[in-house]
């Protein structure tokens, strides 16, 4: 399979050669088929014929190769500017992440072919799909970040805050999806299960972009009626009247959220791609999929308290971003527990609008009670002192205690529905992913 090789100059970019350098660094993959055979640690390591070569350094080795391929494409007549545009633009928004999702297909593809040889063009066939679950990730970053007016991404300041970016960054994430058809049509357009993989695909790109629409659409809302984001039913009792907040329609509302807009393509599509790359038919692990959703949800839900709760009180150096959950009103896991914990006052302190009501006796007695309670409204505005006001909200509710609890029972959950799969891959599979998120750490 041929490579195509970049002129070194034309990756410079304002002096920098760390991009020239980080080139010359990467290995290519051998171009032979020798055989490998599959062993239970191959999930970690893998022999090829120079010895162990370490699964993650592999998959960069991959990266390298397809990135110089999609800036050296010749079906466009791109200038030098363009090609150093985009060879710029994709090291800076694809390989800088955990590549926990890209990894997980190699994962995946190795247990399900436990047992059997596979080639070093099988190797690279996983790391494609490996990194083309990657390049839908920086997608999603990138043009989620602009979208929500973010300031950093993994220990850097986001693409287009980036002064010579901007606006231009959304057309730059549009090339990012484009890249992934043009990798896949590439690499796997004669293979039997070529539609199977379009369709997953594409079924995953709208379920994302879906997600993510109704992410922006419940923020929105959420800045006029916070009760949106209650968790379960909760009555505000202010002198003469009681606002009834709405039931556990948000915690619903939540659970879909993170169901589409990072469930499906952060568990599933990985192992979906693993099991078309291994011959597997979809249809046959329809019990895999739902427990795979799950899963993405409990890592939502669940783990990201973590995120959350650093979100709003670690040192941003330390996670890598500037959280805004709160300034952007985001429905976050700490504002739907929050809402469903607080008493009256906290209530009051987060929020309390005329559309808190859903049902009262006189519209003078709720005007005249909740006068007060609608000025002191914090969360979703954007100033330090209204910030901190739901930070204090936040840590006075002991949330860290609610969390374990919800943790502790959607993990033996899951663990009582993986074990009662009937396919051993498809339980290693399972296992190796709850592993990695069970209390895991940023």
């Amino acid at each position: 399979m041929a490579q195509v090789f970049i002129n070194p100059e034309v990756l410079r970019s304002n002096g920098d050669e760390g991009v020239e350098r980080e080139l010359k660094e990467k290995l290519r993959l051998h171009s032979d088929a020798s055989p490998v055979k599959c062993t239970r640690q191959q999930e970690q390591r893998c022999l090829s014929d120079h010895g162990i070569v370490d699964a993650r350094e592999r998959f960069m080795q991959a990266y390298g190769r397809l990135r110089d391929d999609l800036v050296g494409d010749d079906s466009c007549d791109l200038t030098d500017d363009a090609r150093r545009w985009l060879a710029q633009m994709i090291d800076y928004n694809v390989p800088g992440g955990k590549l926990n999702r890209g990894l997980s297909v190699i994962d995946s593809y190795l247990l399900l072919r436990q047992g059997s040889e596979v080639t070093e063009d099988d190797f690279f066939l996983a790391c494609v799909l490996g990194w083309c679950v990657e390049w839908f990730q920086a997608c999603a970053l990138l043009l989620d970040d602009i979208m929500d007016d973010s300031h950093t991404r993994r220990d850097q300041i986001c693409w287009y805050r980036r002064p010579e970016v901007g606006l231009k960054g959304i057309n730059d994430g549009i090339l990012l999806k484009c890249h992934i058809l043009i990798m896949i049509k590439k690499y796997f357009r004669e293979k039997p299960y070529f539609i199977d993989l379009l369709d997953v695909w594409n079924e995953v790109a709208l379920q994302t972009s879906l997600g993510q629409m109704i992410d922006l659409i419940g923020t929105h809302t959420g800045a006029d009626d916070l009760t949106k984001y209650s968790i379960e039913g909760h009555v505000i009792h202010l002198p003469n009247l009681s606002i009834e907040l709405d039931s556990d329609a948000a915690h619903i509302q939540y659970r879909r959220i993170v169901k589409y807009k990072t469930a499906y393509y952060s568990f599933y599509l990985p192992v979906a791609n693993a099991l078309l790359l291994s011959g597997a038919k979809l249809e046959d692990f329809s019990g895999l999929k739902d427990i795979l959703i799950e899963m993405g949800i409990y890592f939502q839900i669940q783990v990201p308290f973590q995120d959350d709760y650093l979100d709003c009180f670690a040192d941003p150096n330390a996670i890598g971003k500037i959280g805004t959950d709160i300034e952007d009103h985001k429905c976050s896991w700490l504002i739907v527990q929050a809402l469903g914990h607080a008493d009256n006052n906290q209530i009051e302190v987060l929020h309390v609008s005329y559309h808190f009501v859903r049902s009262y006796k006189s519209m003078d007695i709720y005007r005249n009670n909740v006068s007060h309670a609608h000025s002191q409204k914090n969360y979703g505005k954007k100033d330090s002192s209204s910030v901190s006001e739901v930070k204090r909200t936040y840590a006075s509710l002991d949330l860290k205690d609610i969390f374990s609890e919800f943790e502790r029972r959607c993990y033996n959950h899951l663990v009582t529905s993986i074990e009662a799969q009937k396919d051993h891959a498809a339980r290693e599979i399972l296992k190796s992913f709850l592993k990695k998120i069970h209390q895991r750490k940023k």
